[in-house]
C-alpha cells in the first residue's frame, strides 16, 4: 500500500496527497449522486406511469437535454447565470455550502438524465407483467402498485448502471474540479499528469481501479437482493 514519494513534491508521499484530496472528491461525488437520484428517479417513474402523455414527453425531453449537454458546457453556463449575473452562488472554490451547489448540480444533472431514461424503460417493462395486473385485479391502488410492486423490478436497470455511474461520477470530477477550481483528487490527477508526476498518476489510477471493482461487487449483491430470480454462484 505504500505508493512512494511524489516526483513533484518529494517531501510528501503519494498516500498523503491522496488522503488529503480524496475526501473532497468523495463529497462532490456523493452530492452529485444524491442530486442524480433525487431528480432522475422521479422523472423516470412519472414518465412511465403517464406514458405517451405531455408529462412523459416533458420528462423525456428534459432527460434527453441532460444527455446531450456535456458537463464542460453546462458548468460555465451555470456559472454565467447563477454566479455572475444573479450572484446566488460562488463561481469557484470549496470553502462553504455556496461553493458546493453549482459543481454538484453540473455533475449530477448528466447522470440524472441517464437514470431517468433507464427508470422509464425498466418501469414500462415491469408495468406490463402478469403480477402487476394481478395486483390491480385484487384492488390495489395505483400508488401501491407502482411503489411497492413495480418499482423494485423497475430499478434493476438503474442498479446495473449505478456501479459504472458512481465510478464515472468520481472520474468525471476531473473536468468539474478543473472548471470550478476545486482542490480534489481529480484536479490533482490532471495537474500531476502535466507535471510528469508519474508516481502520483499511478497511485490515482490504482485507487480508481480499486473503487470501480468494489462498486461493481456492491452492485452485483444489490441486484441479487432486488431480484429473487438471481442466485449467488
Amino acid at each position: 500500500g505504500d505508493l512512494g514519494p511524489s516526483f513533484k513534491l518529494p517531501n510528501r508521499t503519494v498516500n498523503e496527497i491522496i488522503a488529503d484530496k480524496l475526501p473532497v472528491s468523495l463529497e462532490l461525488g456523493a452530492l452529485a449522486l444524491l442530486i442524480a437520484l433525487a431528480v432522475g428517479l422521479p422523472l423516470g417513474v412519472l414518465a412511465a406511469v403517464r406514458r405517451n402523455t405531455w408529462l412523459d414527453y416533458a420528462c423525456s425531453s428534459v432527460a434527453m437535454t441532460g444527455i446531450c449537454v456535456p458537463t464542460f458546457v453546462l458548468g460555465p453556463l451555470l456559472v454565467l447565470a447563477f454566479a455572475i449575473h444573479l450572484g446566488w452562488f460562488n463561481a469557484s472554490g470549496w470553502y462553504g455550502p455556496a461553493d458546493r451547489v453549482l459543481p454538484s448540480v453540473t455533475l449530477g444533472c448528466v447522470y440524472a438524465a441517464y437514470l431517468a431514461r433507464l427508470t422509464r424503460g425498466g418501469m414500462l417493462e415491469v408495468l406490463h407483467q402478469d403480477y402487476i395486473r394481478t395486483a390491480r385485479a385484487k384492488g390495489a391502488g395505483e400508488a401501491r402498485v407502482v411503489l411497492r410492486h413495480a418499482l423494485r423490478g423497475g430499478l434493476l436497470p438503474v442498479v446495473s448502471f449505478l456501479g459504472p455511474a458512481v465510478a464515472g461520477i468520481l472520474t468525471g470530477s476531473f473536468v468539474i474540479e478543473t472548471i470550478f477550481q476545486i482542490p480534489g483528487l481529480g484536479r490533482e490527477f490532471v495537474t500531476s499528469a502535466f507535471n510528469r508526476d508519474y508516481t502520483l498518476v499511478l497511485g490515482t489510477v490504482i485507487l480508481y481501479a480499486v473503487l470501480i471493482v468494489a462498486l461493481n461487487l456492491v452492485v452485483d449483491v444489490v441486484q441479487v437482493w432486488l431480484d429473487p430470480k438471481l442466485k449467488f454462484e
